[in-house]
């Protein structure tokens, strides 16, 4: 699931009235529950069980016709779909409480959840994308230079690829994290930036690298592989 609310990573302050909490516009309240918004995040919740259901048949067609280990990439595509749902299943969920206070041991560790499964979330969508990518290359190699992919392209190469990209999508998590989460007079605030500007370069970033970049490679990948 590639929401653009995931991928663009916006800003969501998770800010408390007394201890740590979090606004009015990232949880659905009681008195907020029959609104658009509620609506829209039960439809999310949805979207996400239909989707680990899916995701999860696929994979155990997969293994029980025991392709897993022939397409390898595709299987990482499937379990990243996965988790990615199941996560959104979680995050969205915690959105739906009613009559939850925002104080206390609940009130400290709710807001921090968000922020946990929120960021765990855009890392695999990261991840995903990026896997999207390679998955396109690899089928243009093995359609358009099949002789070539079969003499070159080995498993430890693919192996790398993904590990790589696991690793390229958690320190670009982690550098996005760690400067703009902070803990001011015991507030828990995520995703604040010190300037619109920095702001607005990270949002560019992100569109450029995982919509504009990726969508370029899977079209001259899959065009040129049929055409």
């Amino acid at each position: 699931m590639h929401n653009n609310s995931n991928m663009s990573h916006l800003s969501v302050a998770l800010t408390t009235t007394e201890e740590i909490g979090i606004t009015a516009s990232d949880v659905i309240t009681s008195g907020s529950s029959r609104g658009i918004k509620f609506y829209f995040v039960v439809a999310v919740v949805i979207i996400g069980v239909v989707g680990t259901a899916a995701n999860g048949l696929i994979l155990y067609a997969l293994v029980a016709s025991k392709q897993h280990k022939k397409y390898v990439l595709i299987v990482h595509q499937n379990v990243l779909d996965l988790i990615s749902c199941f996560l959104l299943i979680i995050s969205y969920s915690l959105r739906l409480h009613c009559n939850i206070s925002l104080t206390g041991v609940i009130g400290y560790w709710y807001p921090i959840l968000l922020i946990i499964f929120d960021n765990t979330l855009y890392l695999v969508c990261y991840v995903s994308v990026i896997n999207l990518a390679i998955i396109a290359v690899e089928r243009y190699l093995t359609v358009v230079h099949p002789i070539c992919r079969k003499k070159k392209l080995r498993n430890w190469m693919i192996y790398s690829a993904m590990a790589l990209d696991w690793i390229a999508s958690i320190a670009y998590t982690l550098s996005l994290v760690f400067p703009t989460t902070v803990v001011p007079d015991g507030k828990c605030d995520a995703a604040i930036y010190t300037s619109e500007s920095a702001h607005t370069i990270q949002i560019l970033w992100d569109v450029l690298s995982f919509y504009v970049l990726i969508l370029l490679i899977l079209i001259l990948c899959y065009t040129g592989a049929f055409w």
